[in-house]
């Protein structure tokens, strides 16, 4: 589909587009550029799927089952050692494929597609940075950024590359990790012998020696409220929600879905597999999200500045 194509679409009444896109929910890749030009200032969500070319596993397969460990309790990372101990040990053996990965086409379609007109708003669930490493420059890092490690106790805020030192100088042991090919998990995690966790010395806060934590947000903590809140006041001014690459299986995200079906902003979805909101969209394009975000790029005109 051309650029001329789709600008002869805007004409086409908001009432007129949205009750034909209901009538088939799962379309064609004409039918979301067809909508997204109709509804200008996207509030988007993205997940783990949009960085899985970027070489980070996902979380869950195409049905929403959980792929990998059992996720770290944010209670027993602060109550338990051992739980620190296996934290730091999977982490220094994970952290550098995050730290090497670059954006992909899915990253830099946004980009294009936040240039042209189209995003008002980014929301990710995902810790690596990719879509600011892209030059995306409205990001919103909901659960918070794996490059940096944050004290409980002071809330000093280190380079997660400083705490990499900080890891062999403690633990020479690690050379053996080193050498040894670990299966790799999502968000800089991977596999380690309970051998090498057991010996692990946990690094302390240089300013207070507090406990440590990875700036994010783990299972069993939250989202602070004002950014929620801010966040629904954002999507209130959109003109629809596109979620990407997200099974939406955590409430943190799923939440926003909720919000927009109250306030009656059309919802519609890129991602390969089963989601959470499968209910509440408008529209849904099952494919590979590189694919799709750089098809609509190249395709969807330039808006005129407001």
């Amino acid at each position: 589909m051309s650029a001329e194509s789709l600008t002869a679409m805007q004409p086409l009444s908001h009432s007129h587009l949205d009750q034909k896109l209901i009538n088939h929910r799962g379309g064609s890749l004409a039918d979301l550029a067809e909508f997204i030009l109709a509804h200008p200032g996207l509030f988007v969500i993205t997940g783990a799927g949009i960085s899985h070319a970027s070489g980070i596993p996902t979380y869950r397969d195409e049905i929403g089952t959980w792929k990998s460990n059992t996720p770290i309790q944010h209670a027993d990372f602060m109550r338990s050692e051992a739980t620190r101990k296996r934290y730091w040990a999977r982490s220094f053996k994970g952290w550098p494929n995050v730290r090497k990965a670059l954006p992909n086409a899915a990253h830099r379609s946004l980009v294009a597609l936040e240039d042209k007109g189209y995003v008002s708003t980014l929301v990710t669930q995902n810790i690596d940075r990719l879509h600011q490493k892209a030059g995306h420059r409205k990001v919103i890092d909901l659960h918070g950024r794996l490059d940096e490690v944050l004290c409980m106790d002071c809330g000093a805020l280190t380079e997660r590359e400083v705490i990499q030192e900080l890891l062999w100088q403690l633990n020479p042991h690690f050379e053996a990790l080193e050498q040894e090919l670990s299966v790799l998990a999502p968000d800089g995690d991977a596999e380690v012998q309970q051998q090498l966790i057991d010996q692990v010395v946990v690094p302390d806060c240089a300013r207070c020696q507090g406990i440590l934590k990875p700036n994010v947000v783990f299972y069993g903590s939250s989202v602070h409220k004002q950014t929620v809140q801010h966040l629904q006041e954002r999507l209130a001014e959109s003109a629809a929600l596109l979620v990407i690459g997200s099974s939406l299986m955590v409430y943190s995200s799923f939440r926003f879905c909720k919000f927009a079906q109250q306030q009656g902003i059309p919802i519609i979805c890129i991602n390969k597999g089963l989601t959470r909101a499968d209910a509440l969209y408008t529209l849904k394009h099952n494919a590979e999200c590189g694919v799709a975000l750089s098809e609509l790029a190249a395709k969807l005109p330039a808006l005129a500045p407001v």
